[in-house]
């Protein structure tokens, strides 16, 4: 039997750790090579950063943990890539927020008017709190002023009169809210000064816990980040692949999910108790794969998507996975 061997590139979150242990279950004919790669300048990962912009820009991996919103544009403008439907990183937009204390922000409606630091404008991220500012808080997200840190990563040109600009000099977003230069600032990964400058940043939504409870109960879903996406090459000589990831993905969550059954395995004292109530209060499966699961979310997505002139017309939501992943 031939084997086929393929790079999969993923940050090293805990469902991701048995692919790195080597003891998630493959087919026969599939070598797995795991690669811990970054998305920013992250130390210890072991096999560098820009995981986004080396797949995008150079094809760097077979398989990718990819941006969600760069990944639909990336589609709707065809260049060669596919997906399966698994969504590796997810995160509540309202937990991500940080406003300086002198800005006068108390509620989502205060950010009308203010300095607001993004990762960049396409970020997934951005993406969602735009869209949760409109829908949920009754806020236009056109009527703030937008402070992008980073290229974006498909190139786009926003239409005159959007308030959008870049942060030059290498300036960083979370010094720039400590000093006042910002209002606000949305972050998939808060920088450590920020959480330690409680007397200069606190969140906007002080108990946010609560208020992305509540927003998960109305919903019915925990946000996705990441797809894993593949070099359209790959699935055109392997067009197997994209299913066979959703199982051994799979398997790699239920191994992480067993993790948790220690009581020591975490660092925090109650950690067994924080999981115990999530899967109490939320389910079992915060990260269900396939498109049946999720196909909700991602239509609600590519429309803020349109909305925000990221893309300029709706997609099918099975357009953006391989078909042999359709019935999933």
């Amino acid at each position: 039997m031939n084997t086929t061997s393929v790079s999969i590139a993923l940050e090293r979150y805990d469902r991701h750790i048995p692919f790195f242990m080597g003891t998630v279950a493959l087919p026969e004919n599939l070598d797995l090579i795991p690669l811990e790669v970054a998305v920013g300048p992250m130390p210890g990962r072991r096999d560098g950063m820009d995981r986004h912009g080396r797949m995008f820009n150079e094809h760097a991996f077979d398989i990718c943990e990819q941006s969600l919103a760069s990944y639909i544009m990336a589609k709707s403008r065809g260049l060669p890539f596919s997906a399966t439907p698994v969504f590796p990183r997810r995160l509540f937009s309202q937990s991500q927020i940080f406003v300086n204390v002198d800005a006068d922000i108390e509620a989502p409606h205060d950010l009308i008017g203010k300095k607001v630091g993004v990762w960049s404008f396409q970020n997934t991220l951005c993406v969602l709190l735009k869209g949760d500012l409109k829908r949920e808080y009754g806020v236009r997200w056109a009527d703030i002023h937008w402070y992008a840190q980073n290229r974006e990563l498909i190139p786009w040109e926003p239409r005159a009169g959007l308030s959008i600009q870049g942060i030059a000099g290498g300036k960083d977003l979370g010094r720039m809210l400590i000093e006042g230069e910002l209002d606000a600032i949305l972050h998939p990964e808060p920088p450590p000064e920020i959480l330690k400058r409680t007397d200069r940043v606190r969140r906007l939504f002080p108990d946010s816990r609560a208020v992305a409870q509540r927003y998960f109960e109305k919903n019915g879903y925990f946000p996705i980040m990441h797809v894993l996406s593949f070099r359209q090459d790959v699935v055109d000589r392997e067009p197997w692949l994209p299913p066979a990831i959703i199982d051994v993905w799979e398997d790699a969550k239920v191994q992480a999910d067993a993790f948790y059954d220690d009581p020591g395995f975490l660092q925090l004292a109650f950690g067994r108790s924080e999981y115990e109530q999530q899967r109490e209060t939320m389910g079992a499966d915060l990260f269900p794969s396939g498109l049946a699961a999720n196909r909700d979310y991602l239509a609600r997505f590519i429309d803020d998507m349109v909305d925000q002139e990221l893309i300029d017309r709706r997609i099918g939501v099975e357009t953006l996975f391989h078909e042999s992943t359709w019935a999933t």
